[in-house]
């Protein structure tokens, strides 16, 4: 698993977790977010990027 540069992303909660199921849940809190409209930054690997795809209707990347 190689890191692409070191380059970071930002990745926003931007949607709700009520109705959200309990895997979807897991895997915000993997990524480290918490509270609607935060802003964790990750290095840009292959696991980040598939946790971001399984909630990407969640959460979104910010530039």
């Amino acid at each position: 698993m190689a890191k692409t540069k070191n380059k970071q992303i930002k990745i926003q909660l931007t949607g709700s977790l009520i109705g959200a199921s309990e895997a979807q849940r897991k895997v915000v809190a993997g990524l480290g977010l918490k509270k609607q409209n935060q802003i964790v930054e990750h290095y840009d690997s292959e696991t980040i990027l598939g946790m971001v795809n399984k909630v990407s209707h969640l959460v979104s990347i910010v530039e």
